[in-house]
């Protein structure tokens, strides 16, 4: 499975962006894509999932603020980021888990740490930079 996120870039503060993240591999074993933002060397912050019921789920920062969709036909996960802060300034990854059933954002922070990397892949990131 490999992911690839695109769309990043350098936005002023109250300004938009809109990530995308092409997956490819065998997709329909999928249970859960999202978005988690993390830094070489900093924390993972889950920013957002969407599962195979189409249910989506926010980290509380993000909140009215951003959208996570999705185009199955094409294998891509969208993320819709709008009223960016400074404080979104992160570089931004996609994930996707299969394996045994849990909730989505848990899944994505568990990802790594007590569930097993077998069980997802991420992409490399692409960086959103907000200007204040």
């Amino acid at each position: 499975v490999q992911m690839v996120e695109s769309g990043g870039g350098q936005v002023q503060a109250g300004g938009s962006l809109k990530l995308s993240c092409t997956a490819s591999g065998k997709t329909e074993d999928f249970y859960c894509m999202g978005w988690f933002a993390q830094a070489p060397g900093k924390k993972r912050e889950v920013i957002a999932g969407i599962d195979t019921d189409d249910i989506k789920t926010y980290a509380d920062s993000v909140k009215g603020r951003f959208t996570i969709s999705r185009d199955s036909a094409k294998n891509t996960l969208y993320l819709q980021m709008n009223s960016l802060k400074f404080e979104d300034t992160d570089l931004y990854h996609c994930v996707a888990i299969w394996g045994p059933r849990q909730e989505c954002l848990s899944a994505i922070k568990a990802l790594g740490v007590t569930l097993p990397v077998d069980y997802g892949a991420w992409g490399q990131g692409t960086q959103v930079t907000v200007s204040s």
